[in-house]
């Protein structure tokens, strides 16, 4: 067991252990007394897995909203980018990450911006041990990452805070944009050797 997962399951222990004291102290009959309890359970475990799962939650809100025209002010603020096809095939950008300078592959096959390790001790970007580490699908396999958040990510004229990210020393040197950082522009597109990426409008009211 992670140093994280070891942290949470303390944290939630404790929270059963004083809901369970003060139970006893009411001296409940012992069928309401039950009952109490697993409402109790099931409300820790629901926020247990909204905090967990929290980058995949705003994902699938964000979907929600935008079909029905209920989102909220833009993530991403700026002004439309072209990014330019790499002798690779590949769309890259260095886009700067809490001040330093990080290399990133704009991949929209993967659901998270992934960060390496090293991308991530240098920005100051720290995994958050009271969050569950996720499992990832990637050309080399399937490898278990720690999650955590950019507070600031400028990418050429296009700038989002509060960022949800996956860490981890498996992704070598590579670092990616993701989904969760593609779907939150008003569009992006390929033309030709050319990828636009256009932000949401801003709200003036």
């Amino acid at each position: 067991m992670s140093e994280g997962d070891t942290a949470s399951l303390v944290y939630s222990l404790l929270l059963l252990v004083l809901v369970g004291s003060a139970l006893v102290s009411r001296t409940l009959p012992i069928g309401q007394t039950l009952k109490m309890a697993l409402g109790w359970i099931g409300i820790f475990a629901l926020i247990f897995l909204l905090v967990s799962f929290r980058p995949e939650m705003k994902l699938i809100w964000q979907r929600v909203t935008g079909e029905l025209g209920l989102a909220s002010a833009p993530a991403i603020s700026g002004t439309p980018m072209t990014i330019r096809k790499s002798d690779d095939g590949h769309f890259w950008v260095t886009a700067d990450l809490n001040g330093r300078p990080v290399r990133f592959l704009i991949d929209s096959g993967a659901t998270f911006t992934a960060l390496s390790a090293d991308a991530a001790r240098q920005a100051g970007v720290e995994a958050d041990s009271l969050r569950l580490k996720t499992v990832i699908e990637t050309a080399n396999g399937t490898v278990e990452a720690e999650r955590g958040t950019i507070g600031k990510l400028d990418v050429g004229s296009l700038t989002m805070r509060d960022h949800d990210v996956v860490i981890s020393d498996t992704f070598g040197d590579t670092n990616v944009l993701g989904m969760n950082f593609l779907s939150d522009l008003e569009s992006w597109r390929v033309e030709g050797s050319s990828m636009i990426l256009t932000p949401r409008p801003q709200r003036t009211d």
